[in-house]
């Protein structure tokens, strides 16, 4: 497995220094993260790293006390299927 790292608003997993996959957010407000964008790179893709990401994001915003507003189709259609990431979905 790759390493995936926290940087600025955004998780990534990097190679030659340049991001091969990659979630960002934006925060609205104090509490909330807006996901907005998901990346992975045609020679990771049918590995699960977009889900792995997702993971990263929701991991975090549980340890930060942060609902998540999943606004990108990819990061939509994973909390539509994952009932376990319902805990920090802010659903408007």
């Amino acid at each position: 497995m790759r390493d995936i790292v926290q940087e600025g608003n955004g998780f990534y997993i990097r190679e030659d220094g340049a991001p091969i996959a990659e979630i960002t957010y934006a925060q609205p407000g104090e509490n909330t993260l807006v996901i907005d964008h998901t990346y992975v790179a045609e020679s990771l893709r049918g590995q699960g790293i977009a889900e792995q990401l997702v993971q990263r994001v929701v991991s975090y915003a549980r340890e930060n006390g942060k609902k998540i507003i999943p606004a990108c189709s990819y990061a939509h259609a994973s909390f539509r299927r994952h009932k376990e990431y319902h805990d920090v979905w802010q659903q408007e």
